[in-house]
């Protein structure tokens, strides 16, 4: 708590005679000392200044975790593993074609978590978020603006993209993982609250977006594969995984408000559970499309080598599910892994060629 904040009767010095302090100079030292600690002084105080730079640095925290700059992997990881899908396939990568989807898929998650912010304060979900942009900035109207401004400047690009492209089916999958976003959080669905949010995420980043940005990185119309769609599914899996583990520190606020996410459902304990529980499943189903060559030994080998990254988040979540304060960083090394895993899978895929 600040000093500033602190009750007038913390300084019982002023509530002192100077016939007190003649008779009791005993309590005389002790009072004064209160007294040039307490922000009964003058404005100058030093422990102010201290404060004030504690507030500060407070701040620059909250705006970091509102910027949420790792959960930007979510754009990174479904372009970058599509792109060597298709290299994989056709020996061909589109370096400008690549940047500019990059920098549309974060306008369109910047859209993504302005807009989240935004209904979220609607709903009374984010009254005690302090790292809400709204509470941040101090505007819903300013802050459903940007949002606005960074889906037009974001769909911009992805249309460029489609005419390069020359393919329809990236247009279509591409729009519906933006709808799938829109559903997720946007009134009249709002289907994160029904518990929804979870498939919406792996259909979006998964098998939509992976697989568009696959048919975007030819010089037209590419075969659908089962290496591509093998890659969608664990890229789907781990970037759920963000969004499920992000439910553990706020299920107080989700169920004050009918937000039925299902750790409000299920609780931490179970939760936990899912966790680990998913994590083998990723890594199961990474060998079973090793062994049966959907996707090259490269890739294989490579995302193997994350599986200490899988453990460490799994026994995270197992031991701190029920601490509100340690488990906030779930999802952060849930973005760790979701990024490690991507690139290794990308990688093994560019190699493999």
């Amino acid at each position: 708590m600040s000093l500033s904040l602190l009750p007038l009767p913390l300084c019982p010095s002023l509530f002192v005679s100077s016939k007190t302090r003649s008779i009791l100079p005993v309590r005389t030292r002790p009072s004064s000392l209160r007294l040039r600690n307490s922000p009964c002084c003058s404005s100058a105080s030093p422990r102010l200044s201290l404060d004030s730079s504690i507030d500060e640095v407070s701040r620059a925290t909250l705006i970091w975790r509102a910027v949420k700059l790792p959960i930007y992997s979510v754009a990174l990881v479904p372009l970058t593993v599509g792109a060597a899908a298709a290299y994989f396939r056709t020996s061909l990568f589109f370096a400008k074609r690549y940047f500019i989807l990059l920098v549309s898929s974060v306008l369109v998650i910047t859209w993504l978590n302005l807009s989240n912010d935004v209904y979220d304060f609607d709903t009374g979900a984010d009254k005690n978020k302090k790292e809400s942009v709204v509470n941040i900035v101090g505007s819903r109207s300013a802050t459903q603006i940007g949002a606005i401004i960074c889906l037009c400047l974001g769909f911009s690009g992805l249309i460029w993209a489609f005419l390069q492209a020359s393919d329809v089916r990236f247009f279509l999958l591409v729009t519906c993982a933006i709808f799938c976003g829109y559903c997720y959080q946007c009134p009249p669905f709002r289907l994160s609250y029904q518990g929804l949010g979870e498939p919406l995420c792996f259909a979006a980043f998964g098998p939509f977006a992976t697989t568009a940005f696959y048919f975007a990185s030819g010089t037209g119309p590419l075969p659908l594969n089962a290496t591509v769609l093998a890659a969608s599914v664990l890229v789907g899996l781990t970037t759920t995984l963000i969004l499920f583990c992000s439910h553990f520190h706020q299920i107080e606020e989700d169920l004050a408000v009918q937000k039925m996410s299902p750790l409000v459902r299920i609780g931490t304990e179970a939760g936990s559970k899912v966790v680990s529980i998913a994590i083998i499943s990723l890594y199961v189903l990474l060998a079973v499309f090793g062994i049966s060559k959907v996707l090259p030994a490269a890739s294989l080998l490579l995302c193997a080598l994350t599986a200490p990254i899988g453990k460490m988040v799994s026994d995270f979540v197992q031991e701190n599910h029920r601490d509100k304060v340690k488990i906030f960083m779930a999802k952060y090394y849930c973005v760790r892994l979701h990024a490690l895993f991507g690139v290794a899978l990308a990688s093994g895929l560019f190699l493999a060629k």
